[in-house]
């Protein structure tokens, strides 16, 4: 008695009809060559400058920034010497009428009671706020103007991530106002090194934003005013 045919595998892909087997191997060309370019990208930025990144730098940078950037180089290790822990608090418009807002919540703090104790603990709670803060800070000048096309997506992309952390309702009413604060701590220099370091905190506060939700309110308002 002969063993029952697997299924899946080289064998059930043989047994499609010439259109379906086409598709499938241009499916899994266009999959291979997706995941070269991804590589290639990703190398090119964490690689040591060369030709190809000085020549495609702004094409590399404008295809990582900001979901896939790498916070290492390639045979340059840059570890951090900043403590860095950034608050957001947000004006709520209640139901009843009136506004109030916030205290200052720290996000950072929530991110490391995530990550104490956890022996797998999620990229996103390791990285996602205090990479987007670097991205933040680093495209934007004196008194929070941003540096061309990067530094209001460096701005829109930390809103979506504090909006995210609030949600759209809070204590009984919409979210229609957020703003973001900034607390930098340089870190000690060790015992046995002759370098002095300041370590006192430094804390920078950002203008209000304007939430979504208070977006499509007045939307909504204007709406109902016009008709």
């Amino acid at each position: 008695m002969e063993p029952p045919e697997e299924s899946g595998g080289p064998a059930a892909i043989g047994t499609l009809s010439q259109p379906a087997r086409t598709v499938v191997a241009l499916a899994l060309a266009a999959a291979a060559v997706g995941v070269a370019v991804h590589l290639l990208m990703v190398f090119l930025h964490v690689a040591p400058s060369n030709t190809a990144t000085k020549k495609h730098g702004e094409l590399v940078g404008s295809y990582i920034y900001p979901e896939f950037e790498q916070n290492w180089k390639l045979f340059a290790p840059n570890p951090l010497q900043q403590n860095i822990h950034v608050w957001a608090r947000a004006e709520v418009r209640k139901d009843e009428g009136g506004s109030e807002v916030t205290g200052w919540v720290d996000l950072t703090a929530m991110d490391i009671a995530a990550i104490r104790h956890n022996v797998a603990p999620s990229h996103t709670e390791q990285n996602q706020l205090r990479r987007a803060w670097s991205f933040y800070a680093a495209s934007h000048g004196e008194k929070d103007k941003p540096i061309g096309v990067r530094g209001e997506l460096s701005r829109q992309y930390l809103q979506r991530i504090v909006e995210d952390r609030f949600g759209p309702r809070l204590n009984g009413g919409d979210v229609v106002r957020l703003q973001v604060r900034s607390g930098t701590t340089p870190v000690a220099a060790p015992t046995w090194s002759p370098e002095k370091t300041d370590t006192r905190t430094t804390f920078q506060v950002l203008p209000w934003w304007s939430s979504d939700v208070a977006d499509q309110v007045d939307e909504d308002e204007g709406g109902e005013n016009a008709s």
